[in-house]
This record gives C-alpha cells, sequence and structure tokens, in this order.
C-alpha cells in the first residue's frame, strides 16, 4: 500500500473513530462534529458518495452502542446536507464555514423534528403537532449549530496546520 492510500483510509478511520467517540463519551444534547464532519469530508474527498458513507458507517455504530430509534432514517438522510455542502464547496473559508454550518444545522433540524413527528406517538399529527415538534426542539438547535460551526472551524485549523506541516518537510 503506497504512502496516499495508507493517509487516505488513516484519515477515514480517524473520522470515523471521532465520530463514533465523540457520540459514546458523556455530552451536551446535540454538540457532537457529526454535522461538521460531513462537511468537512465532502469537502476534503469531493465525492458525495464514499463522504455520506464515512459518516453514515460512523452513526450506524455508534447506534449499535446506543441504540436503534425510530427516526434513524429521518437522522441518515439529514446527513446528506452538509456532505453535499462539503463536496460543492470550492474553498473552506470563513464564509463558507458559516454557509454550511448554518444551513447543515438547519436542515437537520427540520428533518429529524419531521422525522419525529411522524414516528412518534407524543406528536398529534396535524400541522398543530408538526409545529409543535419544531417547537419543542428549539433548545438543541443552539448546540447543534455551536457545535457545528466550532468544530469546522477546528478542522479548518487542524488541516491548514496539517497542510503547513507537510510542505515543510
Amino acid at each position: 500500500m503506497n504512502k496516499i492510500n495508507k493517509n487516505y483510509y488513516i484519515l477515514v478511520a480517524s473520522f470515523i473513530a471521532v465520530i463514533v467517540q465523540s457520540r459514546l463519551i458523556p455530552h451536551a444534547s446535540n454538540f457532537t462534529p457529526v454535522l461538521a464532519t460531513g462537511v468537512f469530508c465532502g469537502f476534503y474527498f469531493k465525492n458525495f458518495y464514499s463522504s455520506f458513507l464515512i459518516i453514515l458507517i460512523s452513526m450506524f455504530i455508534g447506534d449499535l452502542y446506543l441504540g436503534f430509534h425510530n427516526t434513524m432514517f429521518f437522522t441518515y438522510i439529514a446527513l446528506a446536507i452538509p456532505v453535499a455542502l462539503g463536496v460543492a464547496s470550492k474553498f473552506l473559508k470563513v464564509k463558507e464555514i458559516l454557509f454550511s454550518g448554518l444551513i447543515s444545522s438547519v436542515g437537520f433540524f427540520l428533518i429529524t423534528n419531521l422525522g419525529a413527528w411522524i414516528t412518534l406517538d407524543m406528536y398529534e399529527k396535524n400541522l398543530s403537532g408538526l409545529m409543535n415538534s419544531y417547537i419543542l426542539a428549539i433548545p438543541f438547535f443552539h448546540n447543534t449549530l455551536l457545535s457545528t460551526l466550532l468544530f469546522l472551524f477546528l478542522f479548518k485549523i487542524l488541516f491548514e496546520l496539517l497542510l503547513n506541516k507537510k510542505t515543510a518537510d
């Protein structure tokens, strides 16, 4: 295995390990690097399917430990948004980070809470119940947005440090 392939697999395994661990360790609700990793994988690998697969494998491994739930389908589908935004990004500068972080978080919020409304018995199956599912989820949204932006900036800094180290070698 040549050095490029080895580094690729190490990076993929690192992304998977980070996501799985971030979901298993104690953390504030919705404060994980999952969406940020989706954006970054899409940006770095520039391949939607392989980047989305990295995220799905990570989530599935975490769900093996945490347990499966009725909204998994919606959660997994919502993860396509950050990956697609990453693939579409030509640069990972502040503007792109803010845009992709915001759109990923809003998309995740809308899709997963739609899934909660559809699958959970706690909501009436009418417009009022749907709105209630979104209203009750508002307290979790700020952690989703904050963690996505924080981890995107962290990934950008680490990536640039690694690039600078690589160029210096």
